[in-house]
């Protein structure tokens, strides 16, 4: 079975419009870079019973079919964070200060205090608050921060995990890019996939269903896809038409899919290869 990604995007910002979402597309570049797929992505606002329910979701793919799930948000320390609250909830499991979690964030505070030219203080209140970051669901491992030191974390459920990252791209992307380099690399399939497309001019596809069925099902290991447009600035109406999967299947179906057309009285513009 092809492992399942998934992508929970958390936070009041990004649903009310104050920030634009940027995970969302970086996350599938990331994974397209190394062969693979996003399967789906949710956003939640900073509901806590919203997102125990979403985690509580997301772990029990983990669990049972084996998903590979990334949060970002909402891992910070302040009242409108819940997510390490809400991933412990989710999995019936105590919070807990981690050990290197809290090694790195004194490592970060003493940084910041040299850099500022005063002296460190462990025991001041807002030093002390700052180890709260640290608290994850007992059981997690740290996800390492590249950034400011300040990790993320993994809860594992089953044979997979849901891995844990700030809401901030430049420290999100890398963490995520870490997950996937340090944990994932057996799942890469960089020369596994591919797609095959055409620009078909003017058509309804309606009319083009029925070759999109006789090409799934002459041609196992591929998918038809079929990305209508009604106002494009270049083609104008039209449909890019084309078929996905491995290579060797791909290279098979695209010759058959391009013949089909032939025999309707169409126009094709250009092909594209991704």
């Amino acid at each position: 079975m092809t492992t399942a990604f998934g992508l929970i995007i958390i936070g009041d910002e990004i649903l009310s419009g104050k920030r634009a979402d940027q995970h969302l597309p970086k996350v599938i570049d990331l994974l397209g870079a190394r062969g693979l797929q996003l399967s789906y992505a949710a956003y939640v606002g900073d509901d806590p019973v919203r997102i125990t329910a979403m985690l509580a979701r997301a772990f029990a793919a983990a669990r049972e079919t084996g998903d590979v799930v990334f949060s970002t948000g909402g891992i910070g320390a302040t009242p409108d964070d819940h997510t390490r609250q809400c991933a412990a909830k989710a999995l019936g499991v105590d919070l807990a200060l981690h050990p290197e979690a809290r090694a790195l964030i004194m490592e970060r505070m003493q940084e910041v205090a040299k850099e500022q030219g005063v002296t460190y203080e462990p025991d001041r209140h807002d030093n002390v608050h700052r180890l709260n970051m640290g608290v994850f669901p007992v059981g997690a491992e740290i996800i390492p921060n590249p950034y400011n030191k300040i990790p993320g974390f993994s809860c594992k459920s089953g044979e997979s995990a849901v891995h844990f990252v700030p809401g901030f791209p430049v420290m999100a992307w890398p963490m995520i890019e870490w997950v996937l380099d340090s944990r994932y690399i057996p799942l890469y399939q960089k020369a596994a996939y591919v797609e095959k497309s055409v620009i078909v001019l003017g058509s309804m596809e309606a009319m083009l269903t029925p070759l999109m069925l006789d090409i799934e099902a002459a041609y196992s290991g591929v998918k038809v896809f079929s990305l209508p447009s009604v106002d494009h600035p270049k083609y104008g109406r039209h449909i890019e038409l084309g078929v996905k999967g491995t290579p060797d299947a791909v290279n098979l179906a695209f010759p058959a899919l391009l013949a089909g057309l032939h025999h309707f009285d169409l126009r094709l513009g250009p092909k594209l290869v991704r």
